[in-house]
């Protein structure tokens, strides 16, 4: 994929990075730095121009996002065009003061803890600046994640996961998904948006659960009803811990999915248990596959249909490798096959505008169980290499 300097990405194409960069919230920084690219190395005129007509100005009018980030984005543009440019438009400072006037709020209030963002999946296809061609996902996420409120951020595991969703479409379309950990609701929103028949998202979390909930509503994707005409969208409070294996058998996924759900060594046998009930299927899944088997005989090729087994995605920041490997440890143990498939399911660049986002950091796992009767046991040696055995 070419980067958001590349002299082959339309001119129009690339000053739309900086209004998904500012929805987005991007770090001041990387917005600035994002700006100089995409004006040769300065903060250009014509760059100003299209901040104050498309991503200023709309803040105003609409009051939407948080006016300490529209400060802050303010006053570091000024400061660049005033050291790369020869001209810093007025307009620029008429903002800055109109801003600096609302602190006097924001000083009782101590900013919002949620903001709203704006995640847009930019296509390839840069000879095109058309919006149809994108996808753009409002969400409510939360500032405050030092205060317990993480459930409810934007992690890089999450934009991952979605840009491989949103890349292989036909992987997840017309399945049966199951989301571990949903968060904020992106992945599952990106799910909803390629065409799952069903998608399940689930959260131990009663406010992130709610904030998830928000997050559909404000996308325009109802609970428990059908949407796209396709997808039927169930949201459910589920903790790791007590895990009702009736119930998570009921949903029989195809796929299950989870970003960033590695991170603490009490949950680990938890989060094991509950991928196990997952992916092995219901009881008389080896039953139907024999059955399945005993039909073949009696029927033509072309009228066969094969059933395979759940499998789930799981996107990873390795943060602890002590962790990471008790997982690994407890997954051979209760006999799932964890892949790193990272190399092989490169997902397109959808989000070429976020200079913050470092894809390169996120693993991919495919992890499927064992006890499955049409899995074979010799894959797994994939889990022995992932922890450097023999």
């Amino acid at each position: 994929m070419a980067d958001s300097s590349s002299p082959s990405i339309n001119s129009s194409r690339r000053m739309k990075f900086l209004k998904a960069a500012f929805r987005a919230m991007e770090p001041p920084n990387c917005f600035v730095s994002l700006a100089k690219q995409i004006g040769g190395g300065s903060i250009t005129e014509e760059v100003q121009t299209y901040i104050l007509e498309h991503c200023i100005n709309n803040v105003v009018e609409g009051n939407a996002y948080n006016s300490m980030y529209v400060r802050n984005i303010l006053k570091k543009i000024i400061l660049a065009a005033e050291s790369t440019s020869e001209v810093t438009m007025d307009g620029l400072y008429e903002q800055l003061t109109l801003h600096m006037t609302l602190q006097r709020d924001e000083d009782s209030l101590k900013e919002k803890s949620r903001i709203f963002k704006e995640i847009s999946f930019l296509f390839p296809g840069y000879d095109d600046c058309s919006d149809s061609l994108d996808l753009v996902f409002p969400l409510q996420c939360s500032l405050n994640m030092l205060e317990g409120d993480t459930g409810c951020a934007l992690w890089p595991s999450s934009l991952f996961l979605s840009e491989i969703i949103v890349t292989y479409q036909d992987t997840f379309s017309n399945k049966v998904c199951f989301e571990v950990g949903s968060g904020a609701g992106l992945i599952g929103i990106s799910l909803i948006r390629v065409g799952a028949s069903e998608v399940v998202l689930t959260d131990g979390d009663e406010s992130t659960l709610a904030n998830m909930k928000y997050n559909l509503e404000l996308n325009k994707l109802p609970l428990e009803t059908k949407v796209l005409q396709k997808t039927n969208v169930v949201c459910k409070h589920l903790k790791w811990e007590s895990p009702s294996k009736r119930e998570l058998q009921h949903y029989r996924p195809d796929i299950v999915l989870g970003a960033d759900i590695i991170y603490d060594p009490i949950c680990v046998p938890h989060l094991i248990q509950v991928l196990s009930i997952l992916l092995s299927g219901n009881a008389n899944d080896c039953e139907s596959t024999h059955h399945d088997e005993d039909q073949r005989n009696n029927t033509s090729d072309g009228d066969v249909m094969k059933v395979e087994p759940p499998i789930a995605y799981i996107a990873q920041v390795i943060r602890n490798h002590e962790t990471f490997n008790y997982f690994l440890k407890l997954a051979e143990e209760s006999y799932l096959c964890v892949v790193d498939i990272t190399e092989e399911k490169q997902p397109y660049n959808l989000l070429p505008y976020m200079l913050s986002y470092d894809r390169s950091s996120v693993r991919l796992f495919k992890v499927s169980s064992l006890r499955n009767c049409n899995i074979l046991s010799s894959s797994a040696v994939s889990i022995r290499e992932l922890r450097g055995l023999p």
